[in-house]
């Protein structure tokens, strides 16, 4: 599937929203292809001399707000269909986890960390991979990431299991202590006039412990009890998601190349006009993408400069723009044979 670089939102710079909604007709794939073929121009004219993928990959990384994320200051995401930037640390939903899905390394210095890609929240993870996170190396031990909608940061367990004890008659608990009942768990939240004959179920003493729901906002308190796959849990740590809020902890703000944003919206209009009509593409979309495509060959030739990262060779010097040979062995012509 194809991975967007551009949002809808992007083509209403250069068209309304009415002209673009009649363009695509419904059908969002018209966009894709017609975007995906935008992409490839860019990268055949541009890739030889600039770091073009890089610079694509800023947006095609980009990923609508999740509540399971946890969001490093400076991460990009998308909220509300606009692009937006982390100014604090946004804290995402951490589950109880049953197993241990994350094995620190001891054995590192045997271990080629170059090797070792870094951990990321957005991608899949198996029994056996290896990662790098916080300056340590992690083996995988269960299946876990974004796909799985269960994402595991290797070193953070958000809970604590809680040890339970059935409930017997005319014993005395503490304050907040956990029972079970009749398959089900309780806490004494309070003493007063406790008749310790009555079972929790039917006393007023006691309170049944919720079971694990991830949209509730559990708040990091040693009294913040829950069922876990028939276990009681605490955290350990705050185990909800942060409430978004501009102007705290994120801001509006796009990190895509603004060259390369303006140039593909212009090829891809183009693209569409030709899916739909092919006969009949408007004078101003053939205008906007003969002139991009010269900005494309005069950046190509660097003639100009694209504001984009140039790739560097061995010596780390930017490549050259035309690559010459020559048969030449010295400045004497008659020691050059091929010249007579």
């Amino acid at each position: 599937m194809y991975q967007r670089f551009l949002n809808n939102e992007d083509y209403m710079s250069q068209i309304s929203d009415e002209l673009f909604n009649q363009l695509i007709r419904g059908q969002q794939i018209r966009v894709n292809q017609a975007e995906e073929a935008a992409e490839a121009s860019i990268v055949e004219y541009l890739t030889d001399n600039y770091e073009v993928e890089k610079a694509l990959e800023v947006g095609k990384n980009l990923r609508e707000y999740n509540p399971r994320i946890t969001y490093p200051v400076g991460v990009h995401f998308y909220h509300e269909g606009k692009i937006v930037e982390a100014m604090r640390s946004i804290n995402g939903i951490k589950a109880p986890a049953t197993v241990e899905y994350w094995r620190e390394c001891e054995d590192v210095d045997k271990i080629d960390r170059e090797t070792i890609m870094a951990y990321s929240q957005l991608l899949n993870y198996h029994p056996g991979d290896l990662v790098y996170f916080s300056g340590s190396v992690y083996e995988c031990l269960e299946h876990n990431g974004f796909d799985y909608a269960d994402i595991r940061i290797p070193g953070i367990n958000a809970w604590e299991q809680v040890q339970t004890s059935p409930w017997e008659p005319n014993v005395e608990y503490e304050l907040w202590a956990v029972v079970e009942w009749d398959s089900q768990f309780f806490a004494l939240l309070n003493a007063d006039e406790i008749d310790l004959t009555v079972n929790p179920m039917e006393s007023d003493n006691w309170g049944l412990i919720g079971e694990y729901d991830p949209e509730y906002a559990y708040e990091f308190k040693d009294t913040e009890y829950v069922v876990f796959d028939s276990k009681v849990w605490i955290p350990t740590m705050l185990p909800t998601a942060d409430t978004l809020k501009e102007g705290y902890n994120f801001r509006y703000h796009d990190p895509r190349n603004p060259n390369i944003k303006k140039h593909m919206i212009k090829i891809a209009l183009y693209e569409l006009h030709k899916l739909i009509s092919p006969n009949n593409v408007s004078t101003a979309r053939i205008t906007d993408y003969e002139a991009t495509m010269q900005w494309l060959h005069d950046a190509n030739r660097c003639k100009i400069n694209p504001q984009i990262q140039r790739k560097l060779d061995e010596e780390k010097k930017p490549v050259s723009e035309i690559a010459m040979a020559t048969f030449q062995r010295d400045y004497d012509p008659y020691k050059n044979p091929w010249q007579i």
